[in-house]
């Protein structure tokens, strides 16, 4: 058993305004494979804090092993990427309510600003995900002589 979130790296997602909300997921998805999750089954909610020195990402993902779950981080954007599951406890049963949602999903957020990928933790404890990204110092401008 694995004791840890696989968490990848890259430069691979392009910049977007995060203002344009939940569709942007829906747009992006036609546009290459990084964004394609054609099994995806349901969206977990998610929340996103942001504070002067980090961005905060809390999802709520009971049910979700280690395992089956994945995390990749680019400067601008997070995908988080897994699977749920069902596990029946009675063989063939018939069903009165069935609200929880099983199999895969896929979130894509954008970042209100960028981060810096060497400083990236995440942990899961009693079904919520949280991931802590370090916010990347602001570039200062860079002066050039003429010659």
């Amino acid at each position: 058993m694995s004791s840890y979130i696989k968490i990848k790296f890259g430069d691979d997602v392009p910049e977007i305004n995060s203002n344009f909300g939940r569709t942007i997921e829906e747009i992006f998805r036609s546009m290459g494979p990084f964004f394609t999750c054609s099994e995806c089954l349901w969206k977990p909610p998610m929340d996103i804090y942001e504070t002067p020195e980090e961005i905060i990402i809390i999802a709520e993902i009971a049910g979700v092993n280690k395992e089956n779950l994945e995390i990749e981080i680019s400067g601008k954007a997070a995908r988080i990427f897994g699977k749920r599951d069902i596990s029946l406890p009675v063989e063939n049963p018939t069903y009165r309510l069935a609200e929880i949602q099983y199999g895969t999903f896929e979130r894509i957020l954008f970042l209100p600003s960028p981060i810096d990928t060497e400083k990236v933790t995440a942990s899961f404890t009693n079904g919520f995900l949280q991931i802590r990204l370090t916010k990347a110092p602001p570039e200062k401008p860079h002066k050039i002589q003429i010659k």
